[in-house]
């Protein structure tokens, strides 16, 4: 139990960092608004009703309800995972990053009915879709996942 306790307070602390980063945004820019930083980045405030780059988000709500279960149901799976394999400091960190994103984007998404984005990257008229802290432990989480995944020694039969 002690290791649950440790990667879930590591989910906290993501959670934590992405409500509080958003608020920072929210109070300091209006929607719409860029505020250069660099050549290449800027602070934005974007608000996003679907998923991953904006994926569904014209779709009229129902797809509020589908992406909110489907944290909810992440996150019960992954709560399960990190208590079956708490001696995988690797695969429980990455876990850990994704579920403190998940749980983030829920907060938004249950509270104001979208996700607060402000991380705009962008270079030469190209640019990434603006993202939030939660997505960025959710893509460091996954990267994470597959190089566990890659990385693990299997099994080899006698």
């Amino acid at each position: 139990m002690p290791k649950l306790l440790k990667w879930l307070t590591l989910s906290a602390v993501v959670i934590a960092l992405d409500l509080y980063t958003k608020y920072l945004v929210q109070s300091s820019l209006t929607y719409g608004e860029h505020r250069l930083v660099t050549s290449f980045f800027d602070l934005v405030l974007y608000h996003n009703e679907g998923a991953a780059f904006s994926f569904l988000a014209g779709a009229g709500g129902w797809q509020r309800i589908l992406f909110s279960a489907f944290a909810i149901i992440a996150s019960v799976v992954i709560v399960y995972l990190l208590r079956k394999h708490p001696q995988k400091s690797l695969f429980c960190f990455a876990l850990s990053l994704v579920l403190g994103g998940a749980l983030g984007n829920l907060y938004d998404r249950l509270t104001l009915n979208y996700v607060v984005d402000f991380l705009f990257f962008h270079y030469q008229g190209w640019s990434w879709p603006a993202f939030n802290v939660a997505d960025s432990a959710i893509c460091v989480g996954v990267v994470l996942l597959l190089w566990d995944g890659f990385t693990q020694k299997k099994d080899t039969p006698a």
